[in-house]
């Protein structure tokens, strides 16, 4: 819900609120001053009666505005509502009555004054008609007012929506919102503005310190790295320090891979990888399928690949084989010996099921696609391949998807 319609919401039921009040006692208020005038009358009309009955014996000989009837017979002396029969219309109309004695020629009559309430009737509705019609041009006026404040006034701050929409500090853009009538929008906008020359500002740093950090210590761990096969090469090695030389070359590979892997993530989130050509998707899966076959056959895994067709997607060469080798090195290294391996590939689709180690009850397939996370902690994997190939994936717009069938503890990774 939008904030102005929220605000009008609330001032709607309070005008809705006060009006039904005032409406009440200005219908009841009209309504009693009517009927208090119509009582008014029928007691004036009485006191000239008794005046003239007084003075002259008799009654009047001029007609009041009403109805009058005389009876001998004893009856209350009230003021009330009765229903009398209107001859010209023969319908039954409402009237205010007053009963009272008047002594008369010797003896008592009971007079009976009663005077039409039809006229009190069109009063009472033509009020209620205008109640409802100034309540319904009411809400009317505050729903065209919604809509043209909502156009014209909150024009400003949906523009400023949508620069943010928009906004990607990757490109390192700096927002330019514009001056505005209204205050506050023009403080937002201008608040806006700085942040986003910080974060502007942030980035490029970051983003300097990450490429600066990538470049200068790419060449201390191929020292390191060249150094140790030195060292493991040499004849007189002692015996006891080659075990130690031997972990501390296993361990410098891993970073060495840590640090490529982070790299590769870091350009991709950068985009710098914008140059894509076509590439052959199935014929590049054969290459990548060749070159890993020495691993397929030392774990003795049944090879099973099928491609329907041979998509060529536009794509930046580094990241397809990273992508394909992501993949494949996965189903692999996490597979089990003598397990499956499944490629499939179609128009739309690429397909890469492996048989491996069953999930714990409470292990959740998509958070395999964290940076770090891993099947098994004990592995010299860095923890990044499917973190790599979800990078790439959102970098061209595909969806990568986990499945998990537990009855065959088959993993499947589902590029669309």
């Amino acid at each position: 819900m939008k904030l102005l319609t929220a605000t009008n919401r609330y001032y709607g039921l309070l005008a809705g609120l006060l009006f039904s009040i005032g409406s009440g006692l200005l219908y009841f208020g009209v309504l009693w001053a009517l009927q208090g005038e119509v009582e008014e009358r029928l007691f004036q009309q009485r006191d000239y009666l008794r005046r003239e009955v007084q003075r002259t014996g008799r009654l009047p000989g001029t007609p009041f505005e009403g109805r009058m009837q005389l009876s001998t017979t004893p009856q209350p002396e009230v003021l009330r509502d009765v229903l009398l029969l209107e001859p010209l219309e023969n319908e039954l109309e409402p009237y205010r009555q007053l009963t009272f004695r008047l002594p008369l020629n010797g003896q008592t009559q009971w007079v009976s004054l009663s005077k039409s309430l039809l006229e009190t009737e069109d009063v009472r509705r033509l009020v209620m008609w205008l109640l409802l019609g100034v309540l319904g041009a009411l809400l009317g006026s505050m729903v065209l007012l919604n809509r043209w404040l909502s156009r014209r006034l909150w024009a400003p701050f949906e523009h400023t929506l949508h620069q943010l929409r928009g906004y990607d500090v990757q490109q390192h853009q700096v927002l330019q919102l514009p001056d505005t009538r209204i205050e506050e929008f023009t403080q937002l906008n201008h608040t806006l503005t700085h942040l986003s020359e910080r974060v502007a500002a942030d980035y490029a740093i970051l983003k300097e310190f990450t490429e600066n950090a990538a470049h200068e210590t790419r060449t201390p761990l191929a020292i390191m790295q060249a150094k140790l096969e030195q060292l493991l090469q040499l004849p007189d090695l002692p015996a006891a320090a080659g075990p130690l030389v031997a972990d501390l070359y296993a361990a410098v590979q891993r970073l060495a891979r840590l640090h490529q892997a982070l790299t590769l993530l870091s350009k991709i989130e950068n985009q710098q990888f914008a140059v894509a050509q076509p590439v052959p998707l199935a014929g590049l899966l054969r290459e990548k399928l060749s070159q890993l076959e020495a691993f397929v056959e030392e774990k003795q895994l049944q090879l099973d690949v099928q491609l329907s067709a041979a998509p060529v997607l536009l794509l930046h060469p580094a990241l397809a084989d990273s992508l394909l080798s992501n993949l494949l090195h996965n189903a692999i290294r996490h597979n089990q010996p003598g397990g499956l391996l499944r490629v499939q590939l179609s128009a739309t689709e690429l397909v890469i099921s492996n048989t491996g180690a069953a999930l714990a009850a409470g292990q959740h397939p998509e958070a395999f696609f964290e940076r770090f996370r891993k099947h098994n902690a004990a592995s010299d994997s860095p923890g990044l391949g499917l973190s790599i190939v979800q990078s790439i994936a959102a970098f061209y717009g595909f969806e990568v998807r986990y499945e998990y069938a537990p009855d065959q503890a088959l993993h499947t990774l589902r590029v669309v």
